[in-house]
């Protein structure tokens, strides 16, 4: 389970923000995660209350974002969603000829302080 490292480090770098702004307490933080990251967002959820812990950010809030990768089905020439990265199929017309431009990683996106 990786997602408590990448709370740790998510924390981390809130600490740090929080601290060069003088906040009392972070309450809110938005973070996107990438459709091709093999993130799950309930772990992730789980193990970012457990890394707030006894810091600025216990008791944040954490927003969580979860775009869809940006696909095109080469064979049938429609843009597509996909959800996961191990299924690379067009739902339109079932071919396997699949561009994808997705994110892999989770970022940071906003941080609310007081």
């Amino acid at each position: 389970m990786h997602e408590i490292t990448l709370c740790q480090n998510a924390v981390e770098i809130m600490q740090e923000f929080g601290q060069q702004n003088n906040a009392r307490r972070i309450t809110a933080v938005w973070m996107e995660i990438g459709a091709f990251s093999c993130v799950e967002p309930e772990a992730l959820q789980f193990c970012f209350e457990l890394a707030c812990r006894e810091t600025l950010a216990e008791g944040c809030v954490l927003h969580l974002d979860t775009p869809a990768a940006q696909s095109r089905c080469l064979d049938c020439q429609k843009d597509i969603r996909l959800f996961r990265p191990d299924v690379l199929l067009c739902p339109e017309c079932g071919g396997r000829n699949v561009r994808v431009i997705a994110d892999d990683g989770m970022k940071i996106k906003r941080i609310e302080i007081e």
